[in-house]
């Protein structure tokens, strides 16, 4: 396999006409070596931030063994590609014959659920022709906890109120090997206090049901960088979560497990782009909202850019970008910032995209393709080779 030294000797190389997905496998192994090895736990990479075949080889190798899947295609994928992986089907609402093939035919023992009909359908999914109930089921209740501190909330849809929690962990008690409490404080959590506010919700619960717990899942939101995003180094969320985890009321074997997706992948992939016209501070470029770039155009995410050709010599200045397709939501406000004399026929490296962006392409007016590379420099930010400046934060919690 050729690995081209950068984005600007894949410009150089092949002056592409469409997008192209820059990938860095050693960056993927990097953050996941060091999720194995530092969380004090377990840790699953949540599938849904990016399935790509060739990541989940890269993540495996580099120690991760267990995967969240959120829908019966997710779990036929990574059973397909990792035959010896541990998957736990994580999303709350699930169809009875999603919950019956990933039981009976891929071996899935660990399920999420919010409510007693979800517990109910599970039971009635996972026992056997005869009549004989499943006796090897690890079940979490997902609790819902806030969303305060992190940049996209996930409070809504999913997750059993405190008032409802203690009935629902004692009648899921009755029917699984494991009881587990789970939950999910939103993306891009920019503070470890969040951790603290949803684990004292854990503690509440647990104390009023008075079941015993054998797993405490935190869930994902564990950030990455981003222009005007700089999070404290998750050693702070780690040391954090595990001194919250050990004053827990659950039992002394008890495990702590987590669901990176973001901070597994947000490093692996960039794109590279081309300008197609300028018009004063607007770029039209060839991908956009239903391309690589979803957040940056439905949730102003702004992702750090480079402009790669070498005769640009203006100052930085605000640009807006329109993507490719006839529709007037194709447009990411940015402000991203690049040389004042940027025009048509430029191209400029989109970094930070691993997690959802190369994830979420379509098709969409007949735009979507992206030939995929790998590229042997690094991402344009990163947590984790231990070079970037802790940020400055009071001396509690950073509460943005």
């Amino acid at each position: 396999m050729h690995i081209h030294p950068d984005a600007r000797s894949v410009v150089r190389a092949l002056a592409p006409d469409e997008p192209v997905i820059l990938n860095r496998p050693h960056a993927a192994e990097r953050a996941a070596r060091f999720f194995v090895e530092k969380f004090p736990g377990k840790s699953l990479y949540a599938v849904k931030a990016n399935p790509s075949p060739d990541l989940l080889q890269v993540l495996w190798k580099g120690g991760v063994t267990h995967f969240d899947v959120a829908s019966i295609a997710e779990v036929r994928l990574v059973r397909a590609m990792l035959p010896e992986a541990t998957l736990c089907f994580m999303h709350p609402v699930k169809t009875p014959r999603a919950i019956r093939e990933a039981y009976f035919e891929h071996g899935v023992k660990t399920f999420s659920l919010d409510t007693i009909e979800e517990l109910a359908k599970i039971v009635e999914a996972t026992t056997a022709e005869d009549g004989t109930p499943a006796a090897d089921l690890r079940l979490l209740v997902r609790l819902r906890v806030s969303s305060d501190y992190s940049e996209l909330s996930l409070a809504s849809k999913f997750g059993a109120d405190l008032v409802d929690a203690a009935p629902l962990l004692q009648a899921t008690r009755q029917h699984c090997d494991w009881l587990g409490v789970c939950f999910h404080v939103g993306s891009q959590a920019m503070t470890p206090f969040a951790y603290v506010q949803a684990l004292e919700r854990v503690r509440a619960a647990v104390a009023e049901a008075s079941v015993v717990i054998d797993v405490v899942d935190v869930g994902g939101g564990f950030p990455s960088v981003y222009p005007d995003m700089e999070p404290p180094p998750l050693e702070d969320y780690f040391e954090v979560i595990h001194r919250h985890f050990e004053n827990l009321p659950i039992a002394y074997n008890a495990e702590l497990w987590c669901e990176p997706g973001r901070a597994l992948c947000a490093e692996y992939s960039s794109v590279v782009v081309r300008v197609e016209k300028r018009r004063g501070d607007e770029l039209y470029i060839n991908d956009g909202a239903y391309g690589a770039l979803f957040d940056a155009a439905h949730v102003d995410w702004r992702f750090p850019v480079s402009a790669l050709e070498d005769d640009l010599r203006d100052p930085p200045q605000e640009f807006a970008f329109y993507g490719p397709t006839c529709d007037d939501a194709d447009y990411m406000k940015g402000p991203f910032m690049l040389p004042g004399d940027i025009q048509a026929g430029d191209y400029i490296e989109i970094g930070m995209l691993g997690a959802y962006g190369a994830a979420m392409k379509t098709g969409f007016n007949g735009f979507g393709n992206a030939q995929q590379i790998v590229v042997g420099d690094e991402p344009m930010a990163s947590l984790y080779r231990g070079d970037r400046e802790r940020p400055v934060t009071d001396n509690v919690v950073s509460l943005r």
